[in-house]
């Protein structure tokens, strides 16, 4: 599929301020990916600068955030797992986390060396995850998309967005759900600097040709149900 094409039908039908993202997991470096230099404070932050060029992180580029590692299901040293143990005793203790919680956090089953990010228009090789910041008229449209919100089967209301820490998503959507949404998490707000009115939503690269078909009829089913709404507004209140 032409990601360029991709990323242009999302951004138009959505009218997106901030350009998709995607991910791929993968066994090693691709030629021709240069790795990212530097240090980054977390892994969502990774995705903030994916929005301007595409680049891959080695598994260790992760260890600076615990919490993404274990996400990712990333092999860690000690010294990591003690940070993530403390990490995890201060959530606990200031309330932030029950103690039941950490363990049932999502963690991705498929282990792999490292990430390959990037704007999705010129993703530079077969994308698993394009990730998106939606308003929340966008994740209206979103989540009738995929289907979430029809009343013709319970099996169809799946349209409870997650919490923290926000990328559990990540692997909620490669190994459970084609699809996810999360409201965020104070570190995710705090590192990507991502504004109040944004939320996270993801899509499995796998569901893109359906996905784009179903935007197009929401779409326009949307904009016929607006102009039929403002003719009775404008009948009743002139």
């Amino acid at each position: 599929m032409d990601h360029k094409k991709i990323d242009q039908e999302i951004v138009s039908a959505f009218g997106l301020d901030i350009p998709p993202v995607a991910m791929a997991f993968v066994d090693d470096q691709p030629q021709g990916v240069e790795s990212i230099e530097g240090e980054v404070p977390s892994f969502c932050a990774f995705w903030r600068i994916a929005e301007k060029k595409a680049f891959y992180a080695p598994a260790d580029k992760h260890y600076n955030c615990p919490i993404g590692a274990m996400v990712l299901g990333f092999e860690t040293p000690k010294e990591v797992q003690e940070q993530l143990g403390g990490l995890v005793k201060k959530m606990c203790e200031c309330s932030y986390l029950s103690e039941d919680e950490p363990a049932n956090i999502p963690i991705l089953t498929e282990k792999k060396a490292g990430v390959v990010y990037g704007p999705l228009k010129d993703f530079p090789v077969e994308p698993q995850l394009v990730l998106m910041w939606l308003k929340p008229s966008q994740a209206m449209i979103y989540n009738e998309v995929l289907g979430c919100c029809k009343w013709s089967g319970s099996e169809n209301m799946q349209s409870m967005a997650l919490g923290r820490p926000a990328c559990a998503v990540i692997p909620t959507t490669l190994d459970k759900s084609p699809f996810g949404m999360s409201l965020g998490c104070t570190g995710m707000r705090t590192f990507t600097e991502i504004s109040d009115e944004h939320i996270l939503a993801t899509l499995n690269f796998k569901e893109m040709g359906s996905f784009l078909s179903n935007l197009k009829t929401t779409v326009l089913a949307n904009k016929e149900m607006e102009e039929f709404y403002l003719d009775h507004k404008n009948k009743i209140t002139g």
